[in-house]
């Protein structure tokens, strides 16, 4: 019976009190000690204060328990004291017992741990800046380029040339040339001249960021662009690549063309840059190759291969050490004695890694590149090259895919055969252009003989019979050599075609006595006419032996392009050519099309247009002719460009050359004339079906 104190009977506050006493021993439950009185006063709270109102508004949340008590339930079911609550539901204080059976580790508390991602870049980048700064502080260069090739990640390796002359530019003139020392021996050792390019690339690209903090930014960048083609580490041609792919507003452009004009341009130019900041090195292309003659030489008579590795560590060129396995041998084809002394040098220096495997192909290739020439001198040196090569190969110190796909003597004589073949082709073809005066049918010919290889062997021809011609034969080889660089002929196939001229120019002096002139003249030429960069001449005499007929040759056609009014007087050298300079040309081009389109006559203005005599000129023709079309809104220039393909008097190269620079300057046109594009897009479908175009045009012509 209750109690008049309570609800509780005596009993019920009897075990009441024994659980209160033996709360401590209650560990394992999983109600904490607070909890349960916190539970107990709630319970005496609700039942024993207001005991009505409690029943009243309580009265759906309770249930009795297994032992017959009221107990009171929580809201959403999840149970309360005495009940076993909601499914997965736990409790933040419960304990977990690690001596218990059933325990799991995987009930432990966990804590996630951030970590963060990084980039291979990021840190690549990283380990640059530290290896620079430890250089600059060093100058050991050696160290640096081990560090540098211990990073790995080949692919980033252009970000070091970036990031070397970027840290140097904001420092003192000593540590822009450790720089660019550093360059020079990390070059094709480290950082393949892919990569270089590469890396000078993004360096002119960030050129306007730079300027931002450098106020001197244009000018050193220039100066770095400058020593690395004397250096060379990178080719003249490569400024002429770079300026292409870049907008013309940007700082990369001035940087190229202050490389270009104050730098490159100069008289001695080569001292200067590399003096400019103060270095050491006053050694010219010329005094390295009389350096590594005369280490090879006492090589020969000593024998001692330390000592000869010693000297060639000493030259501190290790982008040149092609000059000293081309070298050595020719040395050892010379000299039979000395054959094995050179294929004895040549191995040791690869295994202690001072000549690398690049500059080793570069040597035999080089070497390979002037095979028939030296066969005048020692007959058989296409044999004693290929034991050579086979040697090398079998020893280890060559990579054998410089040798042919079979290397047997057989395909050799096919070679040389296929050779012979085309040299007699080419002289038919020569003669019959000197006949006709027929450019469109002279490259078609070339184009249906299929070796594009053999371009260089093609212009050799040409110019050694035009100079024992008249004059009239000199200026059409000159013209001739023009259209052919527009049209099949890359800059690297016009510079090796001179190199072979110039390398046999004391031969061909023995027939013809004025051949040095001459020759001068066409290298001279060629410059004014844009088949060569001025640049191209020194880099064609750096590849020559120093005071030989060829070297001397260059030095006059260097002379003749750097006189005043050089082009009027070259344009004119052989009594031909127009005498304009490109603005004239580009003057004479609009009167010509301004009178036909006032009503001239088509075959009158194509007779201009061959007046002219540059047809490797002529894509400013269509060019021209399209802006005019377009501002004068008629379409009659349309039968004049027809007119001219028709005849051959514009090729499709020219034509197709002619429209894509409308198609890169759009944007300019548009602001001028409105409706630019849509009549371009006209134009272009109309020479797609009039054939004027080469097909590769069409997949983005007309996405303007």
């Amino acid at each position: 019976m209750a109690s008049s104190k309570g609800f509780l009977t005596d009993g019920q506050r009897e075990i009441l009190k024994i659980a209160t006493e033996n709360l401590e021993n209650l560990s394992s439950s999983p109600k904490s000690p607070s909890s349960l009185l916190s539970e107990h006063n709630h319970t005496k709270a609700s039942w024993g204060v207001k005991p009505q109102t409690a029943a009243v508004a309580g009265s759906r949340h309770v249930r009795r328990s297994n032992s017959g008590k009221f107990v009171r339930v929580k809201k959403d079911g999840a149970g309360g004291k005495g009940t076993w609550g909601k499914l997965l539901d736990t409790d933040g204080y419960s304990h977990i017992d690690r001596n218990d059976p059933n325990y799991d580790s995987g009930e432990e508390p966990y804590q996630l741990v951030g970590s963060t991602v990084t980039d291979p870049l990021d840190e690549f980048k990283k380990a640059i800046v530290s290896i620079i700064e430890e250089f600059f502080s060093t100058g050991d260069v050696d160290m640096a380029a081990s560090d540098l090739r211990e990073l790995g990640s080949n692919e980033y390796y252009p970000y070091i040339i970036k990031r070397l002359v970027s840290m140097a530019m904001d420092k003192h003139d000593k540590e822009k040339e450790m720089a660019s020392v550093l360059l020079s021996a990390l070059y094709a050792d480290v950082i393949s001249p892919a990569q270089i390019r590469d890396g000078f690339f993004m360096l002119i690209e960030s050129a306007d960021d730079l300027a931002v903090d450098i106020l001197d930014a244009v000018d050193i960048l220039a100066l770095f662009l400058a020593r690395a083609v004397v250096d060379d580490i990178l080719p003249p041609a490569f400024l002429v690549r770079a300026k292409k792919a870049l907008p013309e507003s940007s700082k990369g452009v001035q940087v190229i063309q202050t490389a270009e004009k104050t730098y490159l341009s100069a008289p001695h130019h080569a001292e200067l840059v590399e003096r400019r900041w103060g270095g050491s090195t006053q050694v010219t292309v010329e005094n390295v190759k009389k350096r590594i003659a005369d280490l090879l030489r006492e090589y020969v008579s000593s024998g001692d291969t330390f000592e000869a590795c010693r000297c060639i560590r000493e030259l501190g060129v290790p982008f040149f050490h092609h000059e000293i396995v081309k070298r050595a041998l020719v040395l050892a084809m010379e000299i039979h004695s000395a054959e094995p002394l050179m294929l004895k040098l040549l191995k040791e220096a690869a295994a202690e890694g001072l000549i690398s495997s690049s500059q080793m192909v570069k040597g035999f290739s080089r070497l390979a590149e002037a095979l028939d020439d030296l066969a005048l001198d020692i007959p058989s040196a296409k044999t004693l090259f290929q034991s050579l090569i086979r040697e090398a190969i079998l020893e280890g110190w060559l990579d054998d895919s410089f040798m042919k796909p079979s290397g047997e003597d057989g395909d050799v004589q096919v070679q040389d055969e296929n050779l012979r073949k085309y040299k007699k082709e080419v002289v038919t073809i020569i003669h019959e252009y000197f006949l006709s005066d027929d450019i469109p049918e002279l490259i078609r010919s070339l184009e249906d003989l299929g070796t594009p290889e053999y371009n260089p062997i093609f212009l050799k021809k040409l110019i050694t019979i035009a100079i024992d011609r008249k004059n009239r034969e000199k200026e059409m080889a000159s013209v001739l050599l023009a259209a052919l660089h527009i049209e099949i002929f890359s800059t690297e196939d016009i510079i090796n075609g001179f190199f072979m001229l110039l390398e046999s120019a004391e031969d061909t002096a023995l027939d013809i006595l004025n051949a040095s002139n001459e020759l001068a003249l066409f290298l001279a030429r060629a410059v004014i006419d844009d088949v060569l960069a001025p640049l191209h001449l020194v880099e064609i005499g750096s590849m020559l032996p120093p005071k030989c007929s060829g070297s001397e040759t260059v030095q006059m056609a260097r002379s003749l392009v750097a006189a005043r009014h050089a082009g009027e007087r070259l344009l004119r050298c052989w009594g031909g050519g127009t005498g304009w300079a490109v603005e004239d040309a580009k003057d004479k081009i609009m009167k010509l099309l301004e009178e036909y389109e006032s009503g001239g006559d088509v075959s009158e203005a194509c007779q201009c247009i061959r007046d002219l005599g540059m047809p490797f000129f002529n894509h400013e023709v269509v060019k021209k002719a399209l802006v005019m079309a377009m501002e004068k809104k008629n379409d009659r220039m349309l039968g004049l460009l027809q007119e001219c393909f028709s005849e051959g008097l514009i090729t499709i190269n020219q034509m197709t050359k002619g429209f894509t620079r409308i198609k890169d300057s759009l944007d300019d046109l548009a602001l001028d004339i409105p409706n630019a594009k849509e009549k371009f897009v006209f134009y272009v479908e109309h020479a797609l079906r009039k054939g004027w175009l080469l097909p590769s045009y069409d997949s983005n012509a007309t996405d303007v």
